[in-house]
């Protein structure tokens, strides 16, 4: 039945509206199952029940789905249902022990109390949409290399060269720490801005990366999402040549 109502749900209610309807079914669920209805009573409202956590996990599964990168969906998805099946096995047992202590109706009275709670301050925080375009942008040339680098070699230090006037810098390292979160996401885990002291418009951002295979991984993960995000850093660059970028590999001593 929720299967069948979801296609006109979702007509009528945003996503963040699908899951806080969802939970509000459920709270009013355990609520009535709380006073031990008579089962013809019961099973209409185990029905509504069923047919609400459906539309949740649906909408939570296909939202999961949407906001990921081909590239990382498999692992973020295994991130996901391994905290979602967590969650319920640790809920299960958590609520189990209370009811042990308290009895069934009153710990699903606490519990209905607990969810619409947690619900109503969860739908606060919006869900993300998944509208950003998450094809690969395949824009960043290859990198200049004297001869094969192998694969293995690393870490590699990558620097980019600004030039950023004294009025934008402000804006610029706003739009610069939205890039950072990029970076670290396709697989780098250092980053930082400096300035060069004897030309305070001279702004470099460096981060490193853990293999000479890993950046060029890089390369193949920046969406058009994640281009459209950079173009806004570039908009601040003054001079008629591109930032200058450098990919230094660390040497063995």
């Amino acid at each position: 039945m929720g299967a069948l109502l979801l296609p006109r749900l979702r007509g009528l209610l945003s996503t963040d509206g699908l899951v806080l309807t969802a939970a509000l079914v459920a709270v009013a669920a355990m609520i009535g199952l709380s006073f031990a209805p008579p089962k013809t009573v019961a099973l209409p409202i185990l029905l509504a029940l069923g047919a609400a956590w459906i539309v949740a996990l649906t909408t939570l599964n296909g939202t999961a789905q949407a906001i990921l990168p081909n590239w990382v969906r498999g692992r973020a998805l295994a991130v996901y249902l391994t905290v979602f099946n967590g969650a319920m096995t640790g809920g299960s047992l958590g609520w189990g022990l209370i009811a042990q202590e308290l009895g069934v109706p009153l710990t699903l009275q606490i519990c209905a109390g607990a969810f619409a709670v947690v619900a109503l301050l969860c739908h606060r925080v919006a869900l993300p949409t998944g509208e950003a375009d998450l094809i690969p942008s395949n824009h960043w040339p290859e990198p200049l290399v004297h001869a094969e680098v192998g694969p293995d070699r690393g870490p590699v230090l990558i620097l980019i060269e600004y030039h950023i006037r004294p009025e934008d810098r402000a804006a610029f390292h706003r739009v610069l720490k939205r890039l950072s979160a990029e970076r670290r996401r396709d697989g780098a885990y250092g980053w930082g801005v400096t300035e060069d002291s004897a030309d305070p418009e001279r702004i470099v951002e460096w981060f490193m990366v853990e293999s000479w295979a890993e950046h060029l991984r890089q390369h193949r993960r920046v969406s058009k999402a994640d281009a459209d995000l950079q173009t806004e850093v570039l908009a601040f660059h003054q001079g008629a040549a591109r930032p200058t970028v450098q990919h230094l590999l660390t040497l063995p001593i």
